[in-house]
């Protein structure tokens, strides 16, 4: 089994899954959808396109910086402006991270790497607003999504790892799971067809449980019996040192 693992993080990204209307919500979690409507867009796949070599793939998703739930909302007129259009409202999650396991034939893997290294079409999170920012390709590696989740670091950001003062960090992770399975959760984002006349999500089941990663941010206290600064004394003059 090889996987291809992402990090989804930007100031804004948008997962929706049950949006209608006039109210635009976000899960909190990418969705199989978006996470696929990515990879079709690096490869340069319109949305009238078939979607059955993507379909294979399987996906997890680790949440690595949950960020914070924004509300959003645009107003419009008519184009003579006689009239307004109803109020719309959009959620967006900001300061969100997240680690996306991609498990399938190395082939195929290896040419969605390529593709997303020069995508044919822009990358975004969700919404065409929302480009990812930061570093979004980690390679390619030996083991299932539950495992590529379970060993990589944590890829919060600096601030937030050293502002959690442990350890550890437990983390959720959430992966594609037998409909029969304790705990199994049903959501509706697998995609059928992306084609702007005929949209259609099937249903999927997912697993989610909590997993405890390694904190690279995090320094041991110092011990309260050694004077602070003994090992390394500070000197103030020795700047100044070899200056006649």
């Amino acid at each position: 089994m090889t996987t291809l693992l992402l990090r989804l993080g930007a100031p804004l990204q948008s997962w929706g899954t049950s949006s209608r209307f006039v109210r635009r919500n976000t899960d909190r979690v990418p969705s199989r959808s978006g996470v696929l409507g990515l990879l079709a867009a690096a490869q340069g796949r319109r949305r009238t396109d078939p979607l059955e070599e993507l379909l294979d793939l399987r996906i997890g998703v680790r949440i690595d910086q949950p960020g914070q739930l924004e509300r959003d909302f645009q107003t419009a007129r008519t184009r003579d402006g006689s009239a307004s259009m109803p109020l719309s409202y959009r959620f967006y999650l900001a300061d969100a991270v997240f680690a996306a396991a991609v498990e399938g034939e190395p082939a195929l893997l290896e040419s969605l790497e390529q593709a997303l290294r020069s995508p044919v079409f822009p990358l975004f999170l969700g919404r065409r607003s929302c480009p990812p920012a930061g570093r979004l390709l980690h390679g390619l590696a030996d083991g299932s999504t539950r495992e590529r989740l379970e060993r990589h670091p944590w890829l919060a950001s600096p601030t937030v790892q050293r502002r959690h003062q442990a350890p550890t960090k437990e983390l959720d992770i959430v992966l594609d799971c037998p409909p029969g399975e304790p705990d199994a959760e049903l959501v509706r984002d697998e995609p059928i067809s992306f084609d702007p006349r005929e949209r259609r999500y099937g249903w999927r089941s997912i697993h989610r449980y909590p997993f405890a990663v390694p904190n690279p941010g995090y320094r041991a206290p110092q011990d309260a019996t050694t004077p602070p600064f003994a090992a390394d004394p500070f000197d103030p003059m020795a700047a100044f040192e070899g200056i006649a």
